[in-house]
């Protein structure tokens, strides 16, 4: 699964640049700064991790249906977690 970091604690702004991100993300281990939020391609996590992180009170997820997409809300970032088969559809 790869994974989106976004380094932003404000939804708006998250949502207003999501469209972007998954149009033209990063790559593995590259920092882009997009309408002035740095987003950085995290590399792939395994799936367990969003369990892990479900488990955490502190952790707001979300999901995008339509496209299977995982989003992890905790501090000051947003991670998008794309699953595979997603991954080459972009």
């Amino acid at each position: 699964m790869k994974c989106i970091s976004v380094y932003t604690n404000n939804f708006e702004v998250f949502s207003d640049i999501y469209e972007q991100v998954l149009s033209s993300p990063p790559e593995e281990n590259e920092e882009v700064v997009i309408e002035g939020m740095t987003v950085s391609g995290s590399g792939d996590v395994p799936d367990q991790y969003i369990e892990r992180m479900r488990q955490k009170l502190e952790v707001v997820v979300m999901k995008d249906k339509e496209r299977n997409i995982t989003i992890l809300q905790h501090g000051n970032v947003f991670e998008i977690c794309l699953p595979e088969e997603e991954d080459a559809a972009l």
